[in-house]
């Protein structure tokens, strides 16, 4: 069974990782970039897959030359095989439209040259743009069958076959099970858990982790880059000049109500600090 999963590298907006400028726009140099977190569950979908059938995981992002550290972090959580870079000047600025048309053409170029492709895997959507839009837009230049919030799956390999739990336009209260051929294009919902029920899954599962702790080191010598050329994609059709979304305008993010008064204590101020410990003990001691 062989998987790609789609990935992408998004600002980090956790608590103190985050920079704005006065304005209350992002400041992208200055805040860090991580691996969008609905690509993790994804991820979690392909691995389940390979510790119960065996094979193959990819990791494909598109994006500058830094997001290969999105896909090493991708490697070492949760133990892909390798990573494919769709990297260069032509393919930035992209909106969803023009990055679905590199991504299926990465996947179709990994087919004709690598091997057949039996699963791909993309996230919910994105913690910057949240449009859900690139993993559908994949699925639909690569003329597949896509199955979108998926819970639960498993692969009938003997038939070809996906069956899948999914969630009904995103409605937690209704789940419906579903079928799908392989090759097929699958969106993990945030609520999607991998289970390893039997003893051979979880010592495989096991065995993994520990082969690619090994195999994330040299995590470069993993890599491909591929560019707009090795895809055989125009450039009047990829990048900014492919993208038919026009953004208008911008909005500052507004900075939230402080909710909290804080007392600032220094270190060295003894009766300070026995006022912070006289106010922390209660809850060390669970009452």
């Amino acid at each position: 069974m062989r998987s790609i999963v789609l990935t992408k590298g998004v600002p980090d907006f956790s608590e103190g990782a985050v920079s704005f400028d006065e304005d209350g726009h992002l400041e992208r140099g200055k805040t860090p970039t991580v691996m969008n977190p609905n690509d993790y569950f994804a991820l979690q979908a392909a691995l389940q897959t390979k510790v119960r059938h065996g094979g193959h995981v990819t990791g494909m992002s598109m994006g500058p030359p830094s997001y290969a550290s999105v896909l090493e972090e991708a490697m070492g959580s949760v133990y892909a095989d390798d990573s494919i870079l769709l990297s260069d000047r032509e393919l930035a600025a992209s909106d969803t439209w023009a990055t679905a048309i590199t991504l299926s053409a990465g996947v179709e170029k990994y087919q004709e040259e690598i091997a057949d492709v039996d699963l791909v895997f993309a996230g919910f959507k994105t913690a910057d743009g949240e449009t859900g839009h690139t993993g559908p837009q994949t699925t639909w230049c690569l003329d597949w069958p896509i199955v979108t919030h998926v819970l639960a799956l498993d692969i009938d390999p003997d038939e070809g076959m996906l069956r899948a739990k999914r969630l009904v336009e995103g409605d937690v209260d209704e789940i419906e099970t579903v079928e799908a051929p392989l090759p097929c294009v699958v969106i993990a919902d945030p609520e999607f858990e991998p289970t390893y029920r039997k003893a051979a899954h979880r010592l495989e599962h096991k065995r993994l982790r520990a082969e690619t702790q090994e195999r994330v080191v040299d995590h470069e010598e993993q890599l491909r880059t591929w560019n707009h050329q090795d895809l055989n994609l125009d450039p009047d059709y990829i990048g900014l000049d492919g993208s038919p979304t026009i953004v208008s305008s911008v909005d500052p993010i507004p900075k939230a109500p402080s909710e909290r008064e804080a007392t600032m204590v220094d270190p060295g101020d003894d009766d300070g600090m026995g006022q912070v410990v006289e106010e922390l003990q209660p809850f060390a001691t669970g009452d």
